[in-house]
């Protein structure tokens, strides 16, 4: 199936010829479908604070954090090209529809505006003028550039880009005696700009917020991409006889998440942000949700320190089992009950003995994304996932039902504890699904192609992972997929 040079290639990306061979083996044979057993609902697998709690929280997460290594990891390499779909349709081929219409009109409301007119000369340009100055090098790059380097939102006569909202929000909650570390995952081809655009910047933001920031950044490793195979599932091969790899999906992201080193680690996409006047709520939320953590993480320690020394009666086993239970949503297997009490503190230790992730959930308005399930584990203990539709049999009448009864979505609001009782750092490799993937149909050079996604960084890569999840109110919800939704009330000024 490969020849010489495609093992040197193989070798050269820093991947295994066993991990391509196995890739090949999931095209044969698809990915399981996760059996999912009851949709995670408030009071049932869903955590939901008051403001009294929440408040609560935020204050011993605040007690606790200048002792503690917190870091802000945005997943910041996605291009912004889907934003402008719309807008490269009218472009290319003179589509004016709805939605061209509408930014047309309210283009003096976009941040990114006075910087258009600059780049064009005038304010009174015909469409395509403003399409091309804005989309293409000829102004703007818009419809090349990643979505953390656009003009998101209006601030008088400045305007800010959502990696300039991450520097803010780093300052507000992921703050340890006044440092605070953030770390954005680019694409090779942007890393130059975002570092640029950050250095900058950063004089401004360190006096305003009266911090130290530490800035870092990761590619996505080659030896994370995946093979792409033709129909038949034979290697698929370009023009040049060349092995075709593509990008796994933000699941590769767990080996760049894998080699930072913190206490307390938040995750949030690059382009959930908000004016600084909507911030507050994320604020205390994401406070709030690192209290809680560290609340039940307290609890966990305390207990694996006794299981570890052999401090624990059959009293304290059954308390242990029951924080397993009803507060960590994790049931045990089949035949558990039959178990020895040496098996069942054997079974304790490996599953509190993970990492740890907070999840924030929203209520459930209709957009696209996993949602929150009690699912059956590989050794039929049933856990809390976040669960992709394509994860599920659909065709399954019972698996769907349960599927439409999701009340809530995941809107990547994250925030993961990565080190054991005696702070030593988790080998994050070892907590994922490998048996967790989506398989797609695309096409290369007019030749159709099957390409494959690795888990995905809040599905399978954390499958193993002791998790909670918190219900977070709407407004710290606020993604840009569209130019458009810049328009929205969210992320525009007051």
């Amino acid at each position: 199936m490969f020849i010489e040079k495609d093992l040197d290639k193989i070798k050269l990306r820093g991947a295994s010829l066993e991990t391509i061979q196995q890739q090949i083996e999931n095209f044969k044979k698809g990915f399981p479908y996760l059996n999912v057993i009851k949709a995670a609902t408030i009071g049932d697998g869903i955590i939901a604070l008051s403001d009294s709690q929440a408040g609560k929280y935020a204050k011993y997460f605040d007690a606790k954090a200048p002792k503690l290594k917190l870091l802000k990891f945005v997943p910041a390499s996605g291009a912004a090209t889907r934003m402008f779909k719309s807008l490269f349709s009218a472009k290319d081929e003179g589509k004016l529809d709805k939605s061209v219409n509408e930014f047309l009109e309210r283009l003096k409301d976009f941040a990114f505006y006075d910087k258009l007119v600059k780049a064009i000369g005038t304010e009174s340009a015909d469409y395509q003028t403003v399409l091309e100055y804005l989309l293409t090098d000829k102004g703007l790059e818009y419809g090349t550039l990643p979505k953390g380097l656009l003009h998101f939102h209006k601030y008088g006569k400045i305007a800010r880009t959502p990696v300039e909202e991450h520097l803010v929000e780093g300052a507000k909650y992921a703050n340890s005696n006044g440092k605070v570390k953030l770390h954005f995952t680019v694409s090779p081809e942007h890393r130059k700009k975002f570092k640029a655009l950050i250095d900058s910047v950063l004089p401004k933001y360190e006096a305003k917020y009266e911090v130290k920031y530490s800035i870092s950044f990761s590619e996505q490793k080659p030896s994370t991409d995946t093979i792409a195979v033709n129909i038949d599932n034979t290697p698929f091969r370009t023009g040049n006889d060349e092995l075709l790899f593509r990008p796994a999906g933000h699941g590769a992201l767990l080996e760049n998440l894998n080699e930072q080193e913190a206490d307390i680690i938040f995750i949030k996409n690059v382009d959930n942000v908000v004016p600084d006047r909507l911030k507050k709520k994320t604020i205390l939320y994401k406070k709030a949700l690192a209290g809680l953590l560290l609340d039940y993480q307290e609890k966990i320690f305390s207990y694996l320190t006794k299981l570890y020394n052999d401090e624990v009666d059959e009293k304290l086993l059954k308390e242990i089992l029951n924080l397993l239970e009803t507060k960590l949503c994790t049931l045990p297997p089949d035949g558990f009950a039959s178990y020895s009490v040496d098996a069942q503190m054997d079974y304790c230790k490996r599953k509190l003995n993970r990492p740890i992730r907070l999840c924030g959930m929203v209520k459930n308005v209709g957009e696209p994304g996993g949602g929150p399930f009690w699912a059956k584990d590989p050794d039929s203990s049933v856990s809390l996932q976040v669960v992709e539709s394509a994860q599920i049999d659909l065709q399954n009448a019972q698996q769907k039902e349960i599927f439409d009864k999701a009340t809530h979505f995941n809107p990547v609001d994250l925030i993961c504890s990565v080190k054991d009782y005696k702070g030593n750092k988790f080998n994050l490799l070892n907590y994922r699904d490998p048996m967790t993937g989506f398989i797609t149909q695309k096409s290369q050079s007019g030749k159709d192609l099957k390409a494959q996604e690795l888990p995905g960084l809040w599905n399978g890569a954390m499958s193993d992972w002791n998790t909670l999840f918190v219900e977070v109110p709407l407004i710290t919800f606020n993604p840009v997929k569209t130019v458009n939704d810049l328009l929205r009330n969210e992320h525009q000024p007051a």
